[in-house]
């Protein structure tokens, strides 16, 4: 089994805000980057192989952690949410009422206008997932919450419609283990160390 340890990158102007950034090249907020520079990895994930997101705020998340340099992998972009980059889930709500309500109980077929949906985010990542399964070196990938949320449904059968079996948190490795067939298991997230 390989070792994946996927990081969300650290906070924008938009998530502070709570607006959808998708595809947004949007760097780390003053904010954002003093949290990271906070955050420490425990000593075994120093070794990890890195990789990341090629957006501004993951390739700037994993500069920050120091350490190893990360390779961009184009198939962590965050989800594509089209159309509706920029809204908050809130207004879109209001705004589409039952038609929203309706999108959102399709759970991984849930589709933002003109974006992608989560099951087709699982798609592009299948393949690299039997990738890491067959180089068996742990890695450390630097990546989004579409992201993040995608993988831990496929690795526990989450349906994307209820509570979800983790949070989707700041300053936390989300550990997972991946088969030589690129099976997925989600195992205990390990926090940052703190300096």
């Amino acid at each position: 089994m390989t070792v994946v340890a996927l990081l969300r990158h650290g906070p924008t102007k938009w998530t502070d805000s709570h607006r959808l950034q998708g595809r947004r090249d949007l760097p780390l907020s003053a904010a954002g980057r003093a949290a990271v520079k906070g955050w420490r990895l425990p000593q075994r994930v120093m070794a990890y192989r890195r990789v990341t997101s090629p957006l501004k705020r993951a390739l700037e998340t994993a500069e920050l952690l120091g350490g190893r340099a990360a390779q961009i992998e184009p198939r962590l972009i965050e989800m594509d949410w089209g159309r509706w980059q920029g809204e908050t889930l809130d207004a879109l709500r209001r705004k589409l009422g039952d038609d929203m309500a309706e999108n959102e109980a399709r759970g991984p077929d849930f589709r933002p206008d003109g974006g992608e949906s989560p099951r087709e985010v699982l798609a592009r990542l299948a393949p690299w997932f039997e990738e890491l399964g067959h180089a068996g070196e742990p890695v450390l990938a630097v990546t989004h919450k579409g992201v993040i949320q995608a993988v831990m449904a496929r690795a526990t059968g989450w349906d994307m419609t209820s509570k979800p079996p983790a949070r989707t948190r700041w300053g936390v490795l989300h550990m997972f283990e991946v088969d030589r067939a690129g099976g997925l298991r989600m195992t205990e997230p390990v926090p940052m160390v703190s300096p």
